[in-house]
């Protein structure tokens, strides 16, 4: 008679858990969960009816008049205001995208230069940048260059409110986005750095090769965060005059028509789908970027305003 050898009994296999622990809190139990589900609820009925009792008032105020909306059925409206405004937007806001980026990558790479002639000009730029209100930059990029010509008896062309809007939002954002890229970099672990040094690559194969395509991945969720500030703080071009979709889509609509609260619904509306259609290919974008590459450099947060503790690494 022949005995088979049994295999000896494998323990269950557990389950991985969708909820993991946070370093913030630890994972909600059934109690917990239940308290949640119901004060979500109940703050949802609240705002629900804080929304419906705001609506109610607007009525009574004859604000929701279709008089009011009549003028966002005419065509021309939307071509000779709304859409003029938001081109306007978009183009200051893709130029400024593109320098600031352009700025941010100049001088968040020269932040990380072994040369101190080169690292604290570069620096002293980015803090300086970052202090100063876009808004001022503004102003001073519309009004400071023919003030500064004056002074030398010279004579230029005026500045348009296009290139002030786009040159304040390129030196704010692109300071910030130097910080940024300077802290991706800064994320990649420093064996990266030695081995490509083993390797005999110089610092700029290292930067290029090893850093940089690592450190993209971590930088994205900052650097996109950062445009849809650069975004929003487009809509300050208003205060010179620029006819942004602010100025154009809300102010002369309301001066014309008189429907302040439908004008700023759908500005509103506009301004937040921009945003959204924003956040989502961030995040497609992000998702793409991690599955084509892996990376061990740390998600990178936006820096915090200049004059605070920066989390930063330093260079």
């Amino acid at each position: 008679m022949t005995t088979t050898a049994q295999k000896p009994p494998q323990a269950p296999t557990r389950r991985p858990r969708k909820d993991k622990a946070s370093v913030l809190f630890d994972v909600p139990g059934p109690r917990a969960k239940r308290r949640n589900w119901l004060l979500t609820l109940l703050f949802s009925l609240v705002f629900l009816a804080v929304i419906g009792l705001l609506v109610w008032k607007l009525a009574q105020k004859h604000q929701l008049d279709g008089r009011l909306w009549k003028p966002y059925t005419d065509a021309e409206v939307w071509q000779n205001y709304v859409w003029h405004g938001l081109w306007n937007t978009l183009k200051a806001t893709i130029v400024a995208a593109i320098l600031a980026l352009a700025f941010g990558v100049v001088f968040g790479l020269a932040r990380l230069s072994d040369h101190r002639w080169v690292r604290v000009p570069a620096g002293a730029v980015v803090e300086f940048f970052r202090a100063i209100p876009v808004l001022i930059m503004m102003f001073f990029a519309l009004a400071g260059p023919p003030i500064i010509a004056d002074a030398f008896n010279r004579v230029i062309s005026p500045v348009s409110g296009f290139e002030a809007v786009v040159a304040g939002l390129t030196l704010y954002n692109g300071s910030v986005l130097a910080e940024i890229i300077r802290a991706g970099i800064n994320s990649v672990p420093k064996g990266q750095w030695e081995a490509g040094y083993s390797i005999g690559l110089r610092k700029g194969g290292v930067m290029l090769r090893i850093l940089v395509p690592q450190a993209v991945t971590a930088m994205m969720p900052a650097i996109v965060s950062q445009l849809v500030v650069l975004l929003k703080d487009s809509a300050l071009g208003y205060i010179i005059a620029y006819e942004d979709l602010l100025n154009s889509g809300f102010y002369q609509v309301k001066g014309k028509f008189g429907n302040l609260i439908p004008a700023a619904i759908v500005v509103t509306v506009v301004y937040v789908a921009m945003n959204m259609m924003l956040g989502y290919f961030a995040n497609w974008l992000e998702r793409r970027s991690r599955r084509n590459r892996r990376s061990s450099a740390k998600i990178v947060n936006a820096p915090p305003a200049a004059g605070m503790e920066s989390g930063v690494p330093a260079a």
